[in-house]
């Protein structure tokens, strides 16, 4: 027909950057909360146990994961705070604590790994209940809980990879705090006239309820 001319209509624009961003930052957040929250149970269970001899007779000894190594429970409250401060920080300083996320998450897989095979914290007790400071862990055996808080690193450390990766596409706090570290506060308003209440109290403070 004459006179009707096709017009094309827009294209939307694709969404792929939004889309990932969002995608990555949900499995970031889950990640790194489900990490922190499976090393710090992790630490506190039974990590190994053994005997000791006493006055001729085997004495049970167990050692829990805070009492073979601190480190992987310290490492997960630091990476779990490093994952919250991701949305306060912007640009360099987002890359900087994302760093500090993966290497929480690094730190915990090792400390928890060496901590699989340790009788530090059993030879100790040993020496304290034979009341022989020479004297060691007999019978150690170790749990599975020591690998289940590198497991726990290991999802810190995926947080932390991704936001390295993805952190520039992720939300940061509003900028209305930025200024002054804190809202602006009002002015009081000028004392009403017709309160006489309101002027004692304009006086007070050292105003003048008239408003000139």
């Amino acid at each position: 027909m004459e006179g009707v001319t096709a017009v094309p209509s827009p294209r939307p624009e694709p969404a792929g950057p939004s889309r990932t961003g969002r995608t990555s930052l949900a499995a970031a957040l889950l990640s790194g909360a489900l990490g922190a929250a499976v090393t710090l149970l992790a630490t506190r269970q039974e990590w190994s146990e053994g005997t000791a001899t006493v006055a001729g007779g085997a004495f049970p000894l167990t050692a829990k994961g805070s009492d073979v190594t601190g480190v992987p429970a310290a490492l997960a409250v630091v990476g779990l705070a490093a994952l919250v401060a991701v949305f306060a920080v912007r640009r360099a300083g987002r890359l900087a604590v994302s760093a500090v996320l993966a290497l929480s998450g690094a730190g915990t897989v090792a400390a928890a790994l060496l901590g699989a095979s340790d009788s530090t914290a059993l030879d100790e007790k040993a020496a304290q209940a034979s009341g022989d400071a020479s004297a060691t862990v007999g019978a150690l055996s170790h749990t599975a809980w020591p690998y289940v808080a590198a497991v726990g690193g290991l999802l810190l450390l995926a947080a932390g990879l991704l936001a390295l990766r993805y952190g520039r596409l992720w939300p940061a706090m509003s900028g209305r705090y930025e200024r002054g570290g804190a809202p602006r506060a009002r002015r009081p308003a000028p004392a009403d006239p017709d309160r006489p209440e309101e002027l004692w109290k304009a006086l007070d403070r050292g105003e003048d309820p008239t408003g000139a």
